[in-house]
């Protein structure tokens, strides 16, 4: 590890609000509607995805207020990472609390936003607009290329 790699040398807790948000990955997959199942738990991802997530970059148009435009949008903060089980398993926040390693496709070991993409790992091109999608038809489009 070199002198930059922070997200390495701070615990979650520790890092400062710019440093927290440069530690997404950019993948989108969040911002995916989820179905939980009632009697098991287990979640679900569907592709459809939140209405101001713009698919090509991956990035919310209106990220400020993101949680007064969808009242069950997550603003996910250090405390929240051990109820958060739902988070997919390349999510950098559920690595580092796990103690584990950023991947190589992560922004910041590459040093490229793009990367992420260029890995496939987020959901650019692989969405449809929650605008398209009535709520009872969200289990017609489960997905299983998340994890």
């Amino acid at each position: 590890m070199g002198v930059t790699d922070w997200w390495h040398e701070k615990s979650l807790e520790e890092l400062s609000t710019p440093q927290w948000e440069a530690l997404c990955d950019g993948c989108a997959k969040c911002c995916l509607h989820k179905l939980e199942d009632e009697d098991s738990g287990e979640i679900a991802y569907t592709k459809v995805r939140c209405r101001y997530l713009q698919e090509e970059s991956c990035q919310c148009t209106d990220y400020p207020n993101r949680s007064i435009l969808v009242s069950n949008c997550i603003d996910l903060r250090p405390e929240d990472l051990g109820t958060l089980h739902w988070l997919p398993s390349t999510c950098a926040y559920r690595l580092r609390a796990q103690g584990l390693p950023l991947p190589e496709w992560h922004p910041l070991v590459s040093g490229s936003r793009d990367s992420v993409h260029a890995a496939g790992i987020s959901i650019r091109g692989r969405a449809i607009s929650d605008e398209y999608v009535h709520p009872d038809g969200y289990e017609e489009h489960i997905v299983h290329w998340l994890e």
